[in-house]
């Protein structure tokens, strides 16, 4: 049961800010997830908005490798809405199944191609103790560059702001959504 009412048509955004509201349904179709609380500061709403554009339109990391560190990391965050929501994007981007099996059971990715680890790795270690080996950095920084290295740990680190947000407010998941382990 959520904690607050979410937030789920237009009309319940100040009529000043429905605009917002507006964009919303023009990314994800409908108000939902952490939009539904979002909304309450419309101009968070839009800023965070803004984020989701730049993830999915002009982030340089492709959209397979970044699935890897998104997955981690809500994984790592234990937000079963947003887990739910991102295990989709993950397979349209094409991560194995095998893969996200192991992400979802935090299992060990030893055998995963190289980078795929790395990523992996690097998002782990980055949730549990905000710290990077330099092996596992140094190896991503090498085969890309600075601008990749910040654009694929931004991108983690946001969603674990999604994944405080649902998990605080308590937004459902969706009943045919994948489900995290209990």
């Amino acid at each position: 049961m959520p904690r607050a009412t979410p937030i789920h048509d237009k009309s319940q955004v100040p009529a000043e800010a429905q605009h917002v509201a507006e964009d919303v349904i023009g990314v994800f179709g409908r108000i939902r997830g952490p939009f539904s609380v979002f909304l309450n500061s419309p101009k968070l709403a839009d800023k965070m908005l803004a984020l989701v554009k730049f993830n999915r339109n002009d982030c340089v990391v492709e959209p397979r490798l970044l699935s890897h560190a998104i997955l981690a990391a809500v994984r790592e965050r234990e937000s079963a809405y947003v887990w739910s929501a991102q295990v989709g994007a993950a397979q349209r981007a094409g991560v194995d199944p095998k893969t996200i099996d192991i992400l979802r059971s935090k299992g060990d990715v030893s055998h995963l191609p190289d980078e795929e680890r790395d990523i992996v790795n690097l998002t782990r270690q980055l949730m549990r103790t905000n710290r990077v080996d330099y092996p596992v950095f140094n190896r991503l920084l090498t085969k890309h560059d600075a601008q990749w290295m910040t654009e694929l740990i931004t991108v983690a680190h946001n969603f674990t702001v999604l994944c405080g947000v649902t998990n605080a407010f308590e937004v459902a998941v969706p009943p045919d959504g994948d489900q995290l382990p209990s």
